[in-house]
């Protein structure tokens, strides 16, 4: 910038410089000024429209080429700053959208004054710094950290057993734990590739579909999975190498739903036979085939041909509206099902009820529809099962002694709303219900959400464990939930276990709609759904687009987590891809310690008049504006994410964290937001900045009996492994895509060498990149114990 000069009127500032800082200036100013008085005369903050009004003053003495101009814009970073310091503290990420504008223009202007180059070059210099150290804030968000118990594990080498995976939650209780003792907190930075597989077919012509979501089976000498194509494929524990691959054929139209959450793993009582082992998996296309684990061949005893139908009994469907996500639950020979059903289309979709089948011959066992109690057949010709009952798409769980099978309801479509629903419907929709494995008979259930019109249903199976007490350990279940709460109950009676209460949750304006006037909360664990938003907490990358989503928070209703929809906009928080996700919770069984992971992402939804929905279907979607058509129903539905025109989320990180919960105590030990910013940014550019920021997570946890937590999940293209009992992060390593697939391990039968697995197909929805990659990590060999 050339050097001040002076004219009669006394020193003014370089023409060309300091027009283009007016410019820079204005362009932030005027609509700072224009939307900032749009927001007061919403009840929101004067700062915006007095800051706006500066800067177009300031832009016009600049314009002028006035070295008043250029003092006063240096000058409106301090107040500017400590506003900043009061609305946000020091949150560097809160920080951000507020200062980082006002700080280069202040620099602008100080250069303008500034002398000579020298001086220029000093101020640069400082500037630098000042930038590091902020980035230094940006980069320690907040970990609250409390000591752990050490604990202790048995390091005696692991029986085969040990190292298998044969169910994706490693057991029926979906705990996650694995007895491994070789990967430990002390080696765990050693991992490296040990191999690496893409799905796909070599020659390229076998393009990535969909997204993969399976956690692999470890069974003898093999890994079972399902492809991001719903193939079922054997591959090679230590190599990766395909070993056969089974195509279920497409009987009718191939489903909307594309992925598969995994394989059931099942071995004949007498273990004779062809298919004496088999390995049974759902299909895109409606159906459960089950395959012989040596061959991939089909198993012609089971079903028709190794297929069993799943759309009988279900009536006329269109589709994608019903489809097989998760892997069967096998309990006391037994296979049982739920179903994923498509939202928001309209009343009387496919029925959500639970079915289970014969293992070896495929035949139906029981059916279990809560609109038709008592009858657990197939239904008489011409009737179906119940069309539009709560459905269970996350997997299931079982407890083997017990002969119980544990199922985690969503709630019953169209989701917003709940006029039409049933009292059946009602009872048992967003909850957890214990049914007789062997007959199908409801021994409990225990509602987590009432009347649900949000889209909470319950995402994650319920996970077994026995919870610590004074009176000695007492058999239990946890179910996460989309609101970030975690409900433990009795698993033989559904008795909550810890204190939960019932509290007043606001009431619908909407004609008809009859909500609940109490929520559950089960306030004796530790809740991570936050506190209430304010405007305050209302984020951007820039004042410009963090402004617009204040003058939206103002627009809204928003009373808390359970605000009902109405035509006013409403604000959910944690929303439908919040708080725990099909991944479920990781348990530490020798420390009792439960691994979380949760997501914190509003949703900005809003109901329709059947008029303004007929006006709405000509107009372009995205996942930031779904029309849910909710047919049958009085009111269409507009839903989206609660994010800015750039693409970036309203309110302010973390997005995503990990967190271990001492099951002795029900305290937090520690809780941290899990990934960085690298592979996030505006309009879905990556700004590739290694800054711990908490960006959104789907996908589960694996925990080790050496106090190891493997965590892939986030949106960042990664796979971490934490200190299971301080939270540090002790090794991580960059994956293709996201790796929303849980983690597993196990140990070569035939090295003894420890492997942990993960697959990284990316999603869509998160935006995390598309992969059909399997990657198995392990400890150089030298390094690898098989004692």
């Amino acid at each position: 910038m050339a050097t001040t000069i002076s004219t009669a009127n006394g020193p003014v500032l370089p023409a060309l410089s300091s027009r283009l800082v007016a410019v820079l200036a204005g362009l932030l100013g005027l609509p700072l000024l224009a939307a900032g008085v749009w927001l007061v005369t919403l009840g929101g903050s004067v700062f915006y429209a007095v800051y706006g009004l500066a800067l177009a003053v300031i832009a016009m003495l600049l314009w002028r080429r006035r070295r008043c101009g250029a003092w006063a814009l240096v000058l409106l970073a301090l107040p500017t700053l400590a506003w900043a310091l009061w609305e946000a503290g020091l949150d560097g990420w809160a920080l951000l959208p507020r200062v980082w504008p006002g700080l280069l223009l202040a620099g602008l202007a100080g250069l303008l004054l500034l002398p000579n180059f020298k001086a220029r070059l000093g101020l640069l210099a400082g500037a630098l710094v000042l930038l590091g150290g902020f980035v230094g804030v940006l980069s320690t968000r907040s970990m609250a950290i409390e000591p752990g118990r050490n604990g202790t594990f048995a390091s005696a080498a692991p029986t085969l057993d040990d190292g298998e995976w044969p169910v994706i939650g490693r057991n029926n209780a979906a705990d996650r734990f694995s007895p491994l003792t070789q990967i430990t907190p002390e080696n765990v930075s050693k991992l490296q590739v040990a191999w690496r597989v893409n799905l796909g077919d070599a020659d390229g012509s076998d393009a990535v579909e969909a997204e993969m979501e399976a956690t692999p089976l470890k069974i003898g000498d093999r890994l079972f999975l399902c492809d991001n194509r719903g193939r079922i494929v054997a591959l090679d524990p230590d190599t990766g190498e395909r070993l056969w691959r089974y195509s279920p054929r497409e009987v009718r139209a191939p489903s909307l739903q594309k992925f598969c959450r995994g394989v059931t793993y099942f071995a004949q009582p007498d273990g004779q036979g062809p298919c004496a082992e088999r390995i049974i998996a759902p299909t895109r296309y409606a159906t459960m085939v089950a395959v012989d684990a040596r061959t991939g061949q089909a198993c012609s005893d089971f079903g028709h041909n190794g297929e069993v139908d799943l759309t009988e009994g279900m009536g006329e469907m269109e589709p994608g509206h019903y489809s097989l996500t998760s892997p069967p639950t096998l309990v006391r020979g037994n296979l049982v099902v739920g179903g994923f059903v498509m939202d928001g289309v309209k009343t009387g979709l496919p029925s959500g009820v639970i079915r289970a089948f014969d293992a070896v011959t495929g035949q139906l066992a029981w059916a279990w529809d809560m609109g038709r109690p008592g009858q657990t057949g197939l239904p008489p010709a011409g009737e179906t099962y119940t069309p539009g009952s709560p459905n269970a798409w996350a997997p299931m769980t079982a407890d083997e002694q017990l002969g119980l099978v544990y199922v985690p309801t969503g709630n019953a479509g169209p989701d917003y709303v709940s006029a039409h629903r049933t009292d059946a419907f009602n009872r048992y929709s967003t909850s957890t219900v214990a049914l007789d494995a062997e007959t199908g008979a409801v021994r409990w259930s225990y509602q987590q959400i009432h009347r649900d019109v949000w889209d909470l249903d319950n995402p994650a199976p319920p996970t077994l464990f026995d919870l610590p007490t004074e009176a000695g350990p007492v058999p239990a279940l946890v179910q996460p939930t989309k609101s970030s709460q975690f409900f433990v109950l009795d698993r033989r009676t559904g008795k909550p276990l810890v204190e939960t209460v019932e509290k007043p949750v606001p009431a619908s304006a909407v004609p008809g709609e009859n909500l609940s006037p109490t929520q559950p909360y089960p306030v004796g664990m530790p809740s991570f759904s936050g506190p209430l938003l304010t405007e305050a907490d209302m984020w951007g990358i820039s004042p410009l687009d963090q402004l617009w989503c204040r003058i939206r928070f103002r627009q809204a209703r928003y009373e808390g987590e359970y605000t009902p929809l109405g035509f006013q906009p409403a604000i959910t928080m944690p929303g439908f891809h919040g708080g725990s996700e099909w991944g479920g919770v990781g348990i530490d069984r020798d420390r009792d310690i439960m691994i979380v992971n949760v997501s914190h992402f509003a949703t900005y939804n809003r109901l329709v008049t059947r008029a303004e929905a007929e006006k709405l279907e000509g107009t372009p979607q995205s996942f930031r504006f779904l029309l849910m058509k909710q047919l049958g129903t009085p009111y269409a539905a507009v839903v989206s994410t609660f994010v800015s025109p750039l693409n970036v989320p309203c309110t302010e990180p973390p997005y995503g964290e990990i967190a271990a919960i001492d099951l002795k105590t029900r305290k937090v030990m520690w809780r941290a937001p899990s990934g960085t910013a690298r592979d996030s940014g505006p309009m879905g550019i990556s700004s590739h900045l290694p800054i711990t920021m908490g960006v959104p997570n789907l996908g589960g946890v694996l925990v080790t009996r050496t106090g190891l937590t493997f965590m892939g999940a986030t949106q960042e293209k990664a796979i971490r492994a934490y200190d299971t009992r301080s939270g540090a992060v002790l090794w991580h390593a960059r994956l293709p895509a996201g790796g929303h697939s849980n983690p597993m391990t196990y140990t070569s039968n035939k090295t003894g060498r420890q492997y942990v697995v993960i697959g990284a197909s990316g999603n869509f929805l998160m935006a995390s990149g598309k992969s059909d990659a399997i990657i198995a990590y392990a400890l150089p060999a030298e390094n690898a114990r098989t004692d």
